[in-house]
Formats: C-alpha cells, structure tokens, sequence
C-alpha cells in the first residue's frame, strides 16, 4: 500500500513537470522543470527495483544532458516570439499525435485489468537487472541502440553547427586571414629623438 502511494505521489509530479516543460516561457525554466522529470523518473525506476536504470538516468541526463541543454539553451539567442507563431497552426496534429500516445497507455494499463499482462522475469539470487538490460540491449535491440546513437550522434552535430553560426550583430575572427598577417602590416617602428631632462 504504502510503496503505491509513493508511486502515485512521483507519478503525479512526474506528470507535472512534464506539463510545466512544455509550458514555461523561460527555456531555463523548461530545462530546470525537464531536470525535475528526471529525478522523480529516476525515483520511480527506484521503485521498480531497476537500481542501474536510476543510477543512470541520473548521471546521464541530469549530470550530463542537461548541463548541455543549459549551454545550449544560454548560448543561442533563442526569440520566443518567433518560436510560437505557428504553434495555433501545430496544435490540432499535435493533438491528433498526443491522443495516439495517451491511447496506447491505456491499452497498455487496460491490459493488466484483462489479464494481458507480461510473462513474470524470473528473479533468482544470481539475477543481476544491469545484466539482462546488457543482453537484451545487445541482443533483441541491437538495432533501435544503433539507431538512437546515430540520431544523438546527428544532434551534437546539429548543436555544434547552430552554435558555430556567424551573426550580423557580432564580430567573428578569421583564423586564414589572422595567419596572414605580417608584422610589417600591424607594426610600425617610428624614430623620435631623444628627449634630455633639464
């Protein structure tokens, strides 16, 4: 009983954060919200006795992720005003893809109730969670692993483009035209005669 209530409590403001990502107005905020997420998805993964998958979740997207979402979001001048011009033309497929998913989450729940649920993993003294997630990652998934590395791969990428872009309202060094230069072309040694105390 006890171990539901604090279930539901995580779920509940897993779900508010959730909601306040994509609401806030301030990015920071959203990241600062997004971090929140993932600690209350870390504590329920804590909850279903999935102690790597916490750990990990913390490490990786709140240590790591999200310090580079912060940069990100600090470092491109993002116009919000611009960003939410098409969102009235966006919402009803994003209502039509939101209703897909939330459709699959009850089926999925729904089945438990019709007594479709998943086959028991057997738990023994050996059984080691870090272990069958290593074996079905490499085994059954190898190929969505591959996939998503190559899809985080192509977002450092579009990152580091986007941040390397030249803007008008700032001045950009040339590296080719810094080697260049000649010190006769930036110094010039002029003779002054000397001056003697009185």
């Amino acid at each position: 009983m006890f171990e539901a209530i604090v279930f539901y409590a995580f779920a509940t403001i897993l779900v508010g954060a959730g909601l306040a990502v994509i609401t806030a107005r301030n990015p920071v905020h959203a990241a600062m919200f997004l971090v929140l997420a993932f600690f209350t998805a870390s504590a329920i993964w804590l909850l279903l006795r999935a102690e790597f998958l916490a750990i990990t979740l913390l490490l990786v997207y709140v240590g790591a992720v999200m310090v580079l979402f912060l940069f990100v979001v600090m470092m491109l001048d993002i116009n919000i005003e611009r960003m939410r011009e098409g969102f009235w033309k966006n919402l009803p497929l994003a209502i039509f893809v939101g209703g897909i998913m939330m459709a699959e989450m009850v089926l999925t729940l729904a089945g438990r109730v019709y007594g479709v649920a998943p086959a028991p993993v057997p738990r023994g003294a050996d059984y080691s969670n870090t272990k069958e997630l290593g074996r079905l990652l490499y085994t059954d998934y190898v190929y969505a692993f591959e996939i998503a590395a190559v899809i985080l791969l192509v977002a450092i990428i579009a990152a580091i483009a986007l941040t390397l872009r030249e803007r008008k309202d700032k001045r950009t060094q040339d590296p080719a035209e810094q080697v260049k230069v000649r010190r006769a072309d930036r110094v010039r040694l002029v003779s002054m005669p000397v001056e003697k105390d009185q």
